[in-house]
């Protein structure tokens, strides 16, 4: 699928290889897919179904490398991932612990093959992409002697819906691990306390970066459209923490009073989430050709040609989301947005003015929002202009690229 940290990861070393940085973007469980060029390497380390033989075989971790090395080959992942790809927290609890002993577990081979891999890089600095890799940690200082910082950008959606005993092992030695890490960057300060407080670590080791964005391709405006339609639009993975379903509650209220609105949804749909995906056709059922589902994109063309196409954007997370990535793509393409007021929201819609916030799991008020919006054009245009002329003061690749080159140097 399109993740959301992969492409902000592939974003972030973008704009700082156009600033005459040497960046290694690697990936790790799987290649990463991206709406742009693709600046990962083409050598998967932590290869998800190696990782997870070695979990399970302790044959498979006596074979020699040579004979074992093709199932992380990015094309073999990607042929197998067509088949059966899930990534249940639920199913994991055990996995994840092996992950995190480091190489005194299973994937003490992959592990040491990072470490050589990164020590012949050299860098200033490493930054982990999530904390469920901190168990390469100590092994990686034994070799490289800079500052290695970790990302942390959802790791608790994973955490949190992990079973016990599972869950609360997994928490202790995840905060054990982390200890390693010379500091941890997030993209919201509701996410930094709140890490803090899950993995026991202290705020003044964090620092803040906010999200950045490549606006290239991105060119809806914010302009009024004569449309006698007006159409609401929800863009991310479909599934009961993005709350797509919160938002069809909300829509069932306004399609009552406006029986001629619309409800656009698109994202990717995972097997986990098929069942889930069943019962949204059958609560949108009701609404007839009012509500259409788009499916998942597969370029940046096509996802603006989603944004230019609705009036108002919103994802009504039960997720205290620490990003917010498609908040900015709307607010990008001139759409405002409404968001509940919990996760990273609040700082995004008051540093971008774009858009309006609502009770979190309250579709009640969600609908107001929505139609406070969608009745009164000049205050959303208002808050569509104002959104797109912030976000590229405060999201934009130079803010990104100034931010970090002040943490690093710190």
């Amino acid at each position: 699928m399109y993740c959301g940290s992969c492409m902000h990861d592939n974003t972030w070393a973008r704009v700082l290889h156009d600033r005459g940085v040497e960046v290694s973007l690697i990936p790790t469980y799987t290649p990463i897919r991206v709406d742009e060029d693709n600046l990962s390497t083409n050598r998967v380390f932590f290869g998800g179904i190696n990782v997870y033989l070695e979990f399970r075989s302790k044959l498979w971790r006596k074979l020699p490398r040579a004979v074992t090395s093709w199932v992380n080959a990015p094309w073999f992942i990607k042929l197998a991932t067509k088949f059966s790809a899930r990534n249940d927290a639920k199913e994991l609890g055990a996995l994840t612990l092996s992950m995190l002993e480091g190489e005194q577990g299973p994937q003490a081979a992959d592990v040491q093959e990072l470490a050589e891999y990164i020590s012949t890089l050299n860098p200033d600095v490493v930054c982990f992409s999530n904390a469920l890799l901190s168990g390469a940690v100590q092994t990686i200082k034994q070799s490289y002697s800079g500052k290695i910082f970790c990302v942390l950008q959802g790791d608790d959606i994973f955490l949190n819906d992990l079973p016990e005993p599972y869950k609360s092992q997994v928490l202790e030695k995840l905060s054990a691990c982390a200890q390693g890490f010379d500091g941890f960057i997030t993209h919201s300060a509701y996410y930094r306390d709140y890490m803090a407080d899950l993995l026991g670590l202290p705020v003044e080791k964090f620092h803040l970066l906010p999200l950045g964005m490549d606006f290239a391709g991105h060119d809806g405006q914010p302009v009024l459209r004569d449309n006698p339609a007006p159409v609401i639009g929800y863009f991310a993975r479909i599934c009961p923490e993005k709350g797509l379903h919160r938002l069809l509650d909300a829509f069932e209220i306004l399609h009552a009073k406006h029986p001629n609105w619309k409800l656009k949804a698109g994202g990717y749909l995972g097997k986990r989430d098929a069942a889930y995906f069943k019962q949204i056709l059958k609560q949108a059922a009701k609404f007839g050709s009012a509500f259409e589902y788009i499916g998942s994109p597969g370029s940046l063309q096509e996802k603006v040609v989603f944004y230019k196409s609705i009036d108002v954007f919103s994802v009504p997370t039960e997720y205290h989301e620490p990003k917010g990535l498609s908040v900015l793509e709307s607010l990008a393409n001139g759409v405002p947005v409404v968001q509940p007021a919990h996760g990273a929201f609040p700082e995004m819609i008051g540093t971008t003015q774009g858009g309006l916030l609502c009770e979190p799991n309250n579709p009640a008020d969600l609908a107001a929002k929505l139609e406070e919006l969608l009745l009164d054009s000049e205050k959303r245009q208002a808050l569509a202009k104002t959104g797109h002329e912030k976000i590229r003061n405060y999201y934009g690749p130079d803010a990104l690229a100034d931010q970090t080159s002040e943490i690093f140097k710190k």
